[in-house]
């Protein structure tokens, strides 16, 4: 009787660490649906023509579009003249400035960017864990430690070259890893390098 409860309650608890990836989604869905209809009651509250609420829809969405493409291609004057205003504002400044770098590095594809994963011994030796390395100074690594399940929590932390070991995961692989609470693994043969 015990072993079955206890084997129902981990099948309970292995359900809800997989149904929260799901969940967050949904959310997010339902957020981004409900700001778009309360727009679209908004304008067609205002204007009865049909016609117009959907020029107007037509025109937030374009306009967002096109935000889009300034945020990612930064090329444009009105960005700059956008983040020199941020920049003047001092809190919202360094907030703005260090969420910026966070972004750019694991959402742009430049080839400069640090894209790396490694392991290493944190927070002590023989406990291997997977790191994305953010930057490197000389034989010195800087790197971001993720927590699970929340892989956007963690550890910021400086090791040298001699004390990481190199990793075949990719970022997907390591988040997907860190989630899960290392139920997805994409990589086990990793480990015997990691114990040799």
């Amino acid at each position: 009787m015990k072993v079955s409860l206890k084997a129902f309650l981990d099948y309970v608890l292995i359900g809800i660490i997989g149904f929260i990836p799901i969940a967050l989604v949904f959310q997010i869905v339902i957020y981004v649906e409900r700001l778009l209809r309360e727009f679209v009651l908004l304008v067609h509250g205002k204007y009865e023509n049909p016609f117009v609420t959907l020029f107007l829809f037509l025109a937030a969405v374009s306009l967002l579009g096109y935000f889009g493409k300034l945020l990612k291609h930064d090329k444009t004057t009105v960005m700059y003249y956008l983040e020199g205003i941020i920049q003047r504002i001092p809190i919202i400044s360094s907030i703005y400035r260090v969420t910026r770098k966070l972004l750019r590095l694991f959402l742009t594809d430049e080839e400069s960017q640090v894209r790396e994963v490694v392991y290493v011994e944190y927070p002590k030796d023989g406990m291997w864990v997977p790191a994305y390395v953010t930057n490197r100074i000389d034989d010195c690594y800087i790197l971001y430690i993720p927590t699970s399940p929340n892989p956007t929590s963690g550890f910021t932390v400086m090791a040298h070259k001699s004390k990481i070991k190199e990793s075949s995961m990719n970022l997907e692989e390591v988040s997907s890893f860190v989630i899960s609470v290392g139920v997805d693994y994409a990589k086990p043969e990793d480990v015997k390098a990691l114990y040799r």
